[in-house]
């Protein structure tokens, strides 16, 4: 494929996961070191369960998913059963994307990704909106 025609296609799961490591590379190191083990996992929408456990009728609504044990109540539960996961879903990602036309791929990834990261910190959604919000 020439670089003319992969203009043509949409991105695919391993380019989201390329996409996906370097942003999580390009974080500052006591970020990454803080994160610990946790997996990234590019799927291109969430599980029928999943979204019947989070009651989304539409798989375009949920771009990301953090699973696991956040690491602040680590120390109480003891270790992990599982290891922490972050999902990535590349078709609504895409959607989203598409429709906002202001932002970059990369960039969008990256803002999901630190979302998802935020939650296996034991941020919730306010919080992390709360931090967006002082960012800007």
């Amino acid at each position: 494929m020439t670089e003319a025609t992969a203009d043509l296609f949409a991105p695919s799961l391993d380019d989201f996961a390329r996409l996906a490591r370097e942003a999580f590379d390009a974080l500052p190191a006591e970020f990454r070191a803080a994160a610990g083990e946790v997996m990234f996992r590019i799927d291109d929408f969430a599980d029928e369960q999943t979204l019947a456990d989070l009651e989304i009728e539409d798989p375009f609504e949920l771009t990301g998913l953090y699973h696991g044990v956040d690491i602040g109540r680590r120390d109480s539960l003891g270790p992990a059963a599982e290891p922490s996961r972050v999902f990535l879903y590349r078709r609504p990602i895409l959607d989203e994307w598409c429709e906002r036309g202001d932002v970059g791929l990369a960039e969008l990834i990256a803002h999901v990704l630190i979302h998802e990261i935020g939650h296996h910190f034991g941020l919730s959604d306010d919080d992390i909106h709360a931090i967006e919000e002082d960012a800007d």
